[in-house]
């Protein structure tokens, strides 16, 4: 039996009832349901009177209703743009074995985007009502300028609401766009500060601010992108490659357009004058991270430059379709054709001949994400934290033919 501070009486063996609740707070039971549902304004008092009273009388002890009066739930979402693609699972994947462990542990739920930017929007949207206690958003995003202040926008309200934000492979949000004059903006944008970190740097046991550096709730994981992308191409023109195919990621995305910038970086800083034969607009196609772009993508470069040296793949997975469409040329790998790719999946190491390829710390980051989503590793300065990447050089790579062979 639980007494209302009205009153009014809870009896009976029963579950406890909406009507109950809104009886032990003194309103009527559409006021708890807007409550609970989150949906329509209701003053402050109000809200804190029915939450006390989901609380006191044990009214829905799990779901929506008590992550409302527990102002956040078990639930962490982690947002993919492919499950399938190994990059995302192994992201995912360390994300979910950080946060499933310990005693402040979570159910780590996976969406699958498909790399669309309203699905997103809507798993978002879904995650708030259900009052996650946390989100981390991994993979590239969107460079279109109203679908990205969208996002922002989205991420800056739902932080704002107590949800932890963390991006994991992609660059730090802008600012909100009434907040340009507040203090602190610069360390928000990360474009001042890079931090590196190993998950767990830092960590002390004890429990840290829920905010980022400037109070928003959103911190950043990202990789050196660009400084990847152009050590890779220095590699290629040291091996004295000047007919360099480049098979960059989707356009519009914010990977695809760091790894560009780094792999024209080199071109630039090794052959500063014009060069046709080197032209990276010529010998760029746009490809999906998939096998069967690559292999498309390379017959492309192919057709554009049959006299082509390398190719770059935007990933591991890409640079295997690469290797099938040179072989069903008749090209060799790398005597006639070298063929790079990126992040180093597991199995670039066991293709034929083994891939070089640019090692993102996948497992490191998507641990560090989990950690910074449930504050057991401190804020990292400007709420940003920039992995390192690495160039692995293997069989794949080697100099270019004496032009005769070709």
């Amino acid at each position: 039996m639980t007494t209302a501070r009205n009153g009014t009486r809870h009896t009976g063996p029963g579950p406890v009832r909406l009507a109950d609740v809104a009886t032990h707070a003194g309103v009527s039971p559409a006021t708890v349901s807007r409550v609970l549902n989150g949906n329509y304004p209701v003053a402050e008092t109000t809200r804190h009177r029915v939450l006390r009273s989901v609380q006191d009388l044990g009214y829905v002890t799990h779901g929506p209703a008590a992550a409302l009066a527990a102002s956040s739930s078990d639930l962490l979402g982690v947002l993919v743009n492919d499950i399938a693609d190994p990059f995302f699972g192994l992201l995912a994947g360390a994300v979910q074995q950080e946060t499933g462990t310990g005693p402040d542990r979570k159910l780590a739920v996976v969406c699958n985007t498909a790399g669309a930017p309203e699905r997103e929007l809507e798993y978002l949207t879904l995650l708030h009502r259900q009052r996650a206690t946390a989100v981390v958003l991994t993979g590239g995003t969107t460079e279109a300028d109203t679908l990205r202040t969208a996002l922002a926008t989205h991420l800056h309200r739902l932080a704002a609401t107590g949800t932890r934000i963390v991006q994991c492979g992609r660059p730090p949000l802008p600012p909100e766009h009434d907040d340009d004059d507040r203090p602190g903006n610069n360390a928000r944008t990360g474009t001042d500060h890079h931090h590196r970190s190993h998950p767990g740097t830092g960590h002390d046991g004890t429990s840290h601010d829920r905010t980022g550096h400037d109070g928003t709730g959103i911190l950043t994981v990202d990789f050196a992108h660009r400084n990847g992308a152009r050590r890779l191409t220095e590699h290629l023109t040291d091996l004295g490659h000047r007919r360099i195919g480049c098979l960059t990621g989707p356009p519009g995305r914010t990977t695809t357009t760091q790894r560009l910038a780094g792999h024209r970086d080199a071109l630039t800083a090794r052959h500063p004058g014009p060069d046709p034969a080197a032209d990276p607009g010529r010998l760029t196609v746009h490809a999906a991270y998939d096998r069967t772009s690559g292999y498309h993508g390379t017959l492309e470069l192919l057709r554009r430059d049959p006299h082509l040296t390398a190719v770059i793949a935007p990933n591991d997975t890409a640079a295997l379709g690469a290797c099938a469409a040179l072989r069903d040329q008749g090209l060799r790998i790398p005597h006639d054709v070298s063929v790079a790719g990126f992040d180093d999946l597991p199995c670039s190491a066991d293709a034929w001949p083994p891939l070089t390829t640019v090692r993102l710390p996948l497992t490191e980051a998507g641990t560090l994400a989990g950690r910074l989503a449930l504050g057991r590793s401190p804020t990292p300065p400007g709420a940003t934290v920039t992995l390192p990447t690495r160039l692995i050089v293997r069989a794949s790579t080697a100099p270019p033919p004496p032009a005769h062979d070709r």
